[in-house]
């Protein structure tokens, strides 16, 4: 592996195991400077550690590499696969696992564990039998904004496939996060999220048939919902209560979005409230980790003491 700013790599001779076959150490990395920096009174005169005069803001400290500089034999494999993404740039094909392990000179095995991590974490996408660079995540703000409306702001196109659209009698666990009554009608509408055709979540949203009684004939289900209710019903949202986990996709869910059942998937809870605080919808949306990250805006709050963000950090 080529040296770093502050960081040298090596490997160690090859052994025999007991079946005689060749086996190599894991790489390890040296640095040049680790934690122990002079204690100066002016920090601007300071030397910087050398890690941080390359290093993005945004990515990992010390590339995630321990100050003690051992790390598995993949890890290194996937740093070096990572640095060819970036060469290749987003649709380009990847080599194969085979070339890819020559290259390398690791075991195929070695390479895959690497490939496994970057398909996790979006940095690649399997295209029929090969291996293709992920271009960028989408950017889903955490906002009132719809779904439709944070992807075209993207330069994307939004779509939706519907699974489903049912009514059914409201249960009691379900009445007061929609303001219905326990056994009145309610919907149900399940919907798969797409983003230029590329399916990258799964969305069920649960609303008072008493809210929106035309919902199974003068709405179309591949549409922005929210616009719906703004343009044809007159209701605006006022808030919302959202609450966001990692999981993992039930096997029915990993089938309709498109995905292995180990990925990642960002799942998101909201309650709705229109402008007077009536409880409106209840929707659940799970996300493709590989595919989508979040962004907010954070502020004070109104009368929040200017210190009181500070003083709780």
């Amino acid at each position: 592996m080529s040296d770093q700013a502050g960081v040298r790599s090596r490997r160690g001779p090859i052994t025999l195991g007991p079946d005689h076959t060749a086996r190599h150490p894991p790489f390890t990395f040296q640095f040049t400077k680790v934690c122990e920096h002079p204690r100066v009174d002016n920090p601007n005169t300071a030397q910087p550690p050398a890690h941080l005069l390359d290093q993005a803001p945004g990515a990992p400290v010390r590339s995630g590499i321990p100050e003690h500089g051992r790390i598995p034999k993949y890890y290194a494999v996937k740093a070096r696969i990572a640095a060819l993404i970036e060469e290749l740039g987003d649709g380009r094909t990847l080599p194969t696992e085979r070339d890819l392990a020559v290259r390398y000179e690791v075991a195929r095995e070695t390479v895959r564990q690497a490939l496994r991590e970057l398909l996790l974490e979006g940095r690649l996408r399997r295209q029929g039998r090969g291996t293709v660079v992920a271009g960028p995540k989408l950017e889903q703000p955490l906002s009132l904004a719809s779904y439709t409306e944070g992807v075209r702001r993207q330069g994307r196109t939004p779509g939706r496939n519907l699974i489903s659209l049912d009514r059914f009698p409201c249960p009691p666990v379900l009445a007061a996060e929609i303001g219905a009554a326990v056994g009145e009608p309610v919907w149900h509408m399940e919907r798969v999220l797409l983003a230029d055709d590329e399916r990258v979540g799964l969305e069920s949203t649960y609303v008072a048939v008493a809210r929106v009684p035309g919902l199974d004939g003068d709405f179309e289900p591949d549409s922005s919902f929210y616009a719906y209710l703004r343009d044809e019903l007159g209701i605006a949202f006022g808030d919302a209560d959202e609450r966001i986990e990692t999981v993992l996709a039930t096997p029915r869910e990993a089938l309709l979005v498109g995905t292995p059942p180990a990925l990642p998937m960002l799942l998101i809870h909201r309650l709705s409230r229109d402008t007077s605080g009536r409880p409106l919808e209840r929707v659940r949306t799970l996300y493709r980790g590989d595919r989508f990250s979040f962004t907010t805006h954070l502020g004070h709050t109104a009368g929040a003491a200017d210190t009181g963000a500070a003083d709780n950090a």
